[in-house]
């Protein structure tokens, strides 16, 4: 895999991938398999994305310390965000043992959120980065590197026929995999309406839920999204407690 430090949305920036991760890789049950541009990938209940052919485990929006930013501005909120957002990817990363892990920017939620984690939080961090290549993607949040936290920084990420990077880009190539915009469905069920982090792809391109406890949410029936995708071919992985739920956009209501 090669990254780049320069923007745009071609993949003149970028080279070639390494080849793939092992094959004898057991996939659990939980996930949803869904195909972006001929990749096979796994939706996973937790919010991450795995791609079993490159062995990448792909994150977005993971929002670290956005507790201890609104402390700062005078509002307080349970400081455990950081802790929660990376035990869940401590056991999203037990179960697929990505080889490469991909945070597809705003990992933390302001520039001064690194020197705020915990010396526990740090820890776990990197020790999550032990043994593997992790890149994080630079965001809106977080757009410059930053010492002290592992891993390499790049605006975008190119693997095979897939282009990883934080916003999604209304004219992007084909096989864009990005975050940032929160996705969200809102659901008629039993007579109310339920409103659940999702996965949204048309098959050409995938925006990915946000992985932070506190990371807030757009509904997918937003025009943002409508900007996005050209096609009424629409399907939202509705993360559930312990499998997705698949649901075409159409069925999803505004807010």
């Amino acid at each position: 895999m090669r990254t780049s430090t320069a923007g745009g949305s071609g993949r003149d920036h970028v080279a070639e991938p390494d080849g793939p991760a092992r094959e004898d890789r057991a996939l659990p049950p939980v996930g949803e398999f869904v195909e972006v541009c001929g990749a096979g990938l796994v939706s996973d209940p937790s919010g991450a994305l795995y791609w079993p052919d490159h062995g990448v485990l792909a994150v977005a929006d993971l929002h670290l310390e956005k507790g201890s930013s609104f402390a700062r501005r005078g509002v307080l909120l349970p400081p455990y965000d950081t802790g929660d957002a990376l035990a869940r990817l401590r056991s999203v990363a037990a179960r697929y043992a990505p080889r490469v892990v991909i945070a597809l920017g705003d990992s933390f939620h302001d520039g001064g959120g690194p020197g705020r984690i915990a010396v526990a939080d740090r820890a776990t961090l990197l020790g999550l980065q032990r043994g593997r290549d992790w890149v994080w993607i630079t965001g809106n949040h977080d757009p410059e590197p930053v010492p002290g936290i592992g891993g390499r920084f790049a605006a975008v990420a190119a693997i095979g026929p897939l282009l990883f990077r934080h916003a999604p880009q209304p004219d992007a190539d084909p096989g864009e995999i990005a975050g940032h915009l929160h996705p969200v469905a809102r659901l008629p069920v039993a007579g109310r309406a339920i409103r659940r982090r999702c996965f949204v792809t048309d098959r050409t391109r995938l925006v990915m839920p946000a992985f932070g406890a506190y990371a807030g949410g757009l509904n997918i029936r937003d025009r943002a999204f409508v900007r996005l995708f050209t096609t009424l071919d629409v399907t939202a992985y509705v993360l559930g407690e312990a499998r997705l739920h698949a649901f075409a956009a159409a069925r999803c209501v505004a807010d």
